[in-house]
């Protein structure tokens, strides 16, 4: 007998015991079940969903005969449930919202598979059932932002939006615009960017915004001037815009701080990005996530050694990019603000 036929065997075996039929093409038009899964070599189940772009509720049954430990991925790398644990026996159902859209990662990116893709993983996966419905009036949490929040195709690169989803119930979708090298000059200037972000905007919906790091030659008027065209026409739509202080690059002083312009973002004009941000927020009367405080906060207490893991330093010698911890965490300290600062009601975090 083939390894692949074992493995399909015994995790077919190790999953529900009892799992429910599966719908037919007729009850639900995009399906359900395991009838859309197929194991993988690792051990996982691969689920693909032939639906069109738009939000959609995803409600599984997680558990079995025997202890397990489930985790879902989906699309371009994107954490959307974090790993569950069930006994012996035992089942537990957890539902998100996820945004399918195409292309399904950065939108200057590949196109990627059509359709939604799931990835039901973790330590010891056990699925009961799983089920897909659209949810055509959910919020979408819109993200415009560079590499440090896109979802990153290869890893180890990781933005913090592709792990943010982890964080939010069903109700509410991660949108991730956020595209490499873009800086406020030309998120603004390129059709595939914001201007698909504002069509998509419905009241309500937050956006969150994270531009700086490659701004590097945009003088003072003009970054201002551009945050505030993108809060305008965001508010515009009726959506809740959010300005987002960048991500601390991991450039010490010998001191053991962060305090110079490489980490802390200032360009080569001397233009100060958290600075003008914390600022602008303030007069145009949006919130902010002050992520700069909150990331060199974090680097500083890891200090020079430790805080390696959460770039790709010793991978890569970036400095500037997060690896799946550095995301991770960053991702937590976004949802956590979200809530203290009422961006999103607590019924739908975490």
């Amino acid at each position: 007998m083939k390894r692949t036929t074992v493995l399909a065997a015994s995790l077919l075996t190790l999953l529900a015991a009892t799992a429910p039929a599966t719908a037919h093409a007729g009850e639900n038009p995009y399906g359900q079940g395991l009838d859309h899964c197929a194991a993988t070599e690792a051990g996982a189940l691969a689920c693909h969903f032939d639906l069109p772009p738009g939000t959609y509720d995803v409600t599984l049954a997680l558990g079995g005969d025997t202890a397990g430990a489930t985790s879902v991925g989906g699309e371009t790398r994107r954490a959307l449930l974090a790993e569950t644990p069930t006994g012996a026996g035992e089942r537990v159902r957890r539902s998100f919202t996820v945004d399918v859209r195409d292309p399904e990662g950065e939108p200057t990116g590949a196109t990627g598979t059509p359709g939604l893709d799931l990835l039901l993983g973790g330590s010891a996966p056990r699925v009961d059932s799983l089920r897909v419905t659209p949810a055509p009036t959910a919020t979408r949490l819109f993200l415009v932002g560079d590499s440090t929040v896109c979802d990153q195709p290869g890893d180890p690169y990781t933005g913090w939006g592709q792990r943010l989803p982890v964080h939010l119930k069903r109700g509410v979708a991660v949108a991730n615009h956020a595209d490499s090298g873009e800086s406020t000059v030309t998120f603004l200037a390129d059709p595939a960017l914001f201007d698909r972000v504002e069509a998509g905007i419905r009241p309500g919906d937050p956006v969150l915004i994270q531009l700086a790091h490659n701004d590097k030659q945009t003088d003072a008027a003009g970054y201002r001037a551009n945050l505030t065209t993108l809060v305008e026409r965001v508010r515009a739509r009726g959506g809740e815009p959010v300005l987002v202080t960048p991500v601390v690059r991991r450039w010490f002083n010998a001191d053991g701080t962060l305090d110079n312009g490489v980490a802390l973002l200032v360009n080569g004009l001397g233009v100060d990005h958290p600075a003008e941000i914390r600022a602008l927020a303030a007069s145009l009367g949006t919130p902010l996530i002050d992520l700069t405080a909150l990331t060199k906060a974090r680097v500083e207490q890891l200090g020079p050694e430790a805080s390696k893991a959460l770039y790709l330093t010793t991978e890569k010698r970036d400095n500037t990019h997060t690896s799946v911890r550095g995301a991770t965490e960053y991702a937590a300290l976004v949802a956590a603000e979200l809530a203290a600062q009422g961006v999103l009601p607590e019924r739908l975090l975490r």
